[in-house]
């Protein structure tokens, strides 16, 4: 999924630009909508798809995790989350059923159960009772969504709802939660609360502790990650889909990512460089334009210069999804995951600092 927060992905990426680069779904967040222009505003404009032209499938998240992690004050209770607007500091709640009419109201293709994500480095006896709520929270949403649905004047009668599974890195309780959400019969699942703080090492034991115990027939989405290797290792081990913002943040800082690995745009080195990012790829970006003018645009900080870099890296990662669809319909994805693998570095650790000049620059010209 392409990441567009705010029903726009960071970039001057429109949703026609989506449909050039084969984007399968987009995702969009409750909270953010929810505060600006506010979930009514959508729903007066027809709801999402038609408020920001997208004939793709939407999934919105439900505005859990930014309710933990970007408020700065919060009390939970068993109702939901009492915490302060981080735009401008008002009090505001959201429980279950607020998540679901605010989604309902945005008319998402897909709705996100309204979820605790514990810390990785919580204690066990936290993270069971965070987990235990979280499960009477997911069927609280199932039954507002079921009411919801029936509604003469609701915009998508047949939005779905997909549960997520929590834990941390307890193998207990991640099990126990997913045979317990997994007996609702939701149209999918995802598991949630990983890409905070734990190893990838932990994150990819989770994923083979917990993934087996989620519906075979049932869409599986990780949130929230990842690179290219994080990818490529959790489709191992049954995930379909994912969302993360690190095409799109790193497109915009100048870093992009190749079959060779990544590349710093702003080194010096291609200055005077008159290839494309990619031989071979079919983006916007390479099909016309040289690594020294998209450079050039970078430095001088013109915003078509992010504006193909996000485009570039967007595409990257869509059609590596399509390869991997390809390579397992062939039963040839272990050795396409090697392949893969071997010809490009690691990407988890790339700078941006060089970043924030190139938006320091667009600012201020």
């Amino acid at each position: 999924m392409n990441v567009a927060t705010v029903a726009a992905i960071k970039g001057g990426v429109s949703t026609e630009d989506l449909e050039g680069i084969d984007t399968q779904v987009v995702l969009s967040n409750t909270y953010h909508l929810h505060l600006r222009p506010g979930d009514d505003v959508v729903y007066k404009m027809g709801g999402l798809h038609k408020f920001m032209s997208c004939n793709k499938p939407i999934l919105t998240d439900s505005g859990g995790f930014q309710v933990f992690s970007l408020a700065k004050t919060r009390r939970i209770k068993e109702e939901g989350v009492y915490f302060h607007s981080h735009i401008d500091g008002h009090k505001l709640f959201m429980g279950p059923e607020e998540s679901m009419r605010i989604q309902s109201h945005l008319g998402s293709t897909i709705a996100m159960a309204f979820d605790e994500c514990p810390s990785a480095k919580a204690e066990h006896e936290y993270v069971q009772m965070s987990v235990d709520r979280t499960t009477r929270w997911l069927e609280r949403c199932k039954k507002e969504m079921d009411r919801l649905n029936g509604l003469e004047y609701t915009v998508n009668k047949n939005q779905m709802l997909f549960g997520i599974n929590q834990g941390a890195i307890f193998d207990d309780i991640r099990i126990e939660h997913a045979k317990r959400i997994s007996e609702l019969d939701l149209d999918g699942y995802a598991v949630g609360g990983l890409a905070v703080g734990e190893s990838h090492e932990e994150m990819y034991h989770v994923l083979e502790t917990t993934v087996p115990y989620l519906p075979e027939n049932k869409p599986t989405y990780l949130m929230g990650v990842g690179t290219p290797a994080n990818i490529l290792e959790a489709v191992e081990r049954g995930v379909d889909f994912f969302d993360c913002v690190y095409p799109s943040r790193n497109g915009r800082h100048g870093h992009l990512y190749t079959n060779k690995g990544h590349i710093n745009l702003l080194n010096a080195r291609y200055e005077l460089d008159d290839s494309p990012i990619e031989e071979g790829c079919g983006c916007p970006a390479c099909r016309r334009y040289s690594k020294a003018y998209i450079r050039h645009l970078l430095k001088s900080g013109e915003m078509l210069g992010l504006r193909l870099c996000v485009l570039h890296n967007l595409y990257f990662y869509n059609h590596m999804m399509i390869e991997i669809r390809d390579a397992i319909e062939k039963g040839e994805y272990s050795a396409y995951k090697k392949r893969k693998l071997d010809g490009f570095l690691e990407y988890d650790s790339i700078p941006v600092n060089d970043g924030y000049n190139i938006a320091r620059n667009w600012r201020k010209g």
